[in-house]
């Protein structure tokens, strides 16, 4: 009997999604598909700009569409604002983010808060959310995880990618093999908090993160075959977030930890890099296969150690001793208290990330 049964989950998901080399050339055609109408704005940047946005626009304007543009810095509230105004100045009708994920990041946040269609074009893979409900905004000195809009359609050119400096696409790897622990995170919440847990999103996200470590050594430098391979799970990695109408498949001890050092050690690293070392260590703390993640993470050439981060010793035992501090909502394999100093810095010695 279902009587009195009231749950309910809204999930979306992008409509196509195109990805391969020079697919960048079917934008035009895609958003005749989604009978997309009236002027679009380009959210990117200056070299994105470049590489990129001109190949889209020509596209555009060649099925007939009025185009204009915007050229924005790092995914900021400031910026923020100036894509809606000139969204609001151009009478857009749909959003093009076109660029690292920033500018994605900046144009999901503009669809959501103006209620219009945007498009997902990648020109670098630097973590996963291309396709995910999540974008990440710095408000001050803070990083916010806010809840935006999912891109109707992504175009994921790989002959693009490909050209980006190589630590991205590195990184957008790592960022997915953290699955791994995040995974056991939300496992672990659901049995211990019994937070609702979605097997369908588990699965996507454990798919995407076994298909990077699987296929770690096809990973390399200037090779778009590489960018192939890792394209498709980073894209279904944000998927799982959409399935999951969370970033719990895809975010846990592993990133709150990233968080951390962000607010630590801003700026040595990247985010997926992140997430990689910390997956490392919280894998040990899980009891499974560390090993096989610091393994894959070296293979594609992604850190592995404190130093390849670019912070102290001392600066990574405090990120691990407080990261269970940075949302006190999700419950993790840190628990309530975390790690003691010692504790800390025995888990990293350990693991060899000091």
């Amino acid at each position: 009997m279902l009587d009195g049964f009231t749950k309910t989950r809204v999930m979306s998901f992008p409509r196509q999604v195109l990805a391969g080399h020079d697919c960048i050339n079917q934008i035009g055609a895609m958003c005749l598909d989604f009978e997309l109408k009236g002027t679009a704005l380009i959210v990117t940047g200056p070299t994105t700009g470049v590489l990129a946005a001109g190949k889209v626009r020509d596209c555009l304007i060649e099925k007939k569409f009025d185009v204009q543009q915007v050229q924005v810095g790092e995914a900021t509230q400031q910026n923020l604002i100036k894509v809606e105004d000139a969204a609001k100045d151009a009478g857009a009708s749909f959003l093009l983010g076109v660029g690292g994920g920033s500018k994605i990041d900046l144009a999901k946040l503009a669809s959501a808060n103006l209620k219009m269609p945007f498009l997902s074009v990648p020109t670098s893979a630097s973590h996963d959310g291309l396709a995910s409900p999540r974008a990440s905004i710095k408000d001050g000195g803070n990083s916010l995880s806010l809840n935006a809009s999912v891109p109707m359609g992504v175009v994921a050119d790989t002959s693009i990618i490909v050209k980006a400096p190589y630590r991205l696409l590195a990184a957008g790897c790592a960022d997915v093999i953290s699955n791994t622990t995040a995974i056991l995170d939300w496992r672990l919440a659901e049995r211990l908090r019994t937070e609702d847990f979605s097997s369908s999103a588990a699965n996507l996200a454990h798919y995407a993160a076994e298909s990077i470590i699987e296929n770690a050594a096809m990973i390399k430098p200037n090779l778009e075959e590489s960018v192939w391979v890792a394209i498709r799970p980073i894209i279904i990695s944000g998927i799982s977030m959409a399935v999951a109408g969370s970033s719990r498949p895809t975010s846990g001890s592993e990133h709150m930890f990233s968080h951390y050092l962000d607010n630590i050690a801003p700026g040595r690293a990247l985010h997926g890099e992140q997430c990689g070392v910390g997956s490392i260590m919280m894998m040990y703390l899980h009891g499974g296969e560390w090993h096989r993640i610091r393994e894959a993470l070296q293979l594609i050439g992604a850190p592995t150690t404190a130093k390849e981060l670019g912070v102290s010793k001392e600066q990574l035992i405090e990120a691990l001793v407080h990261a269970h501090e940075i949302r006190k909502d999700r419950y993790t394999i840190l628990g309530d208290r975390g790690l003691a100093p010692d504790a800390a810095e025995r888990l990293a010695m350990l693991t060899k990330v000091i």
